[in-house]
C-alpha cells in the first residue's frame, strides 16, 4: 500500500471544501493498494458548447486525482507536491452521466512523480488518457 492507513475517501473529499474540485463535484469513492478513484459529473458546469464533456474539465480530473495521490506518498510535513507538465489524449466524447477516473503510478521517485490516469465513461468507455508529472518539493 502506497497511501496512508485508514485514509478514508471522505477525509479525501474533505480537501476539496471551498476549491474547484468541490465547485465541479469531484468526487473521491476509492482508495486502492496503488491506486485512486474519483467522478465527475457531465453537466453544464463541465460541458463545452457543443454539449461535450469540455477537454479542460478532463484535465481538472486528471490533475486533482494526479496531484492527491502524489500528496498521500510524502510526509506532508517536510514536504509537498506540485504538477510539472500534464498532458491528455481525449479519446471519445461524452455527452451525459458520471466519467470514473483512475490514478496510478508509473514513477515514484525522490524529487519527481508521475502518475497515469485514465477516465471512463458509465458504460466504462476509455474516453480519456492522461499524464502527470509532479514536482516532490522539501518545505523550508
Amino acid at each position: 500500500m502506497i497511501f496512508p492507513p485508514n485514509l478514508t475517501v471522505d477525509e479525501l473529499n474533505k480537501w476539496g471544501k471551498n476549491t474547484m474540485t468541490e465547485f465541479l463535484d469531484i468526487r473521491f469513492t476509492t482508495i486502492g493498494e496503488d491506486y485512486l478513484e474519483a467522478t465527475m459529473p457531465v453537466d453544464s458546469r463541465t460541458k463545452q458548447p457543443l454539449g461535450l464533456l469540455h477537454g479542460g474539465a478532463n484535465v481538472v480530473l486528471a490533475e486533482t486525482l494526479g496531484s492527491v495521490a502524489a500528496t498521500l506518498t510524502v510526509n506532508k510535513t517536510t514536504q509537498y507536491c506540485v504538477g510539472l507538465e500534464i498532458n491528455a489524449n481525449h479519446l471519445a466524447s461524452v455527452k451525459e452521466g458520471r466519467v470514473k477516473g483512475i490514478t496510478k503510478p508509473i514513477h515514484l521517485g525522490k524529487k519527481t512523480q508521475v502518475w497515469e490516469i485514465k477516465i471512463y465513461t458509465e458504460e466504462g468507455k476509455l474516453s480519456c488518457i492522461s499524464r502527470i508529472t509532479m514536482a516532490v518539493i522539501d518545505r523550508k
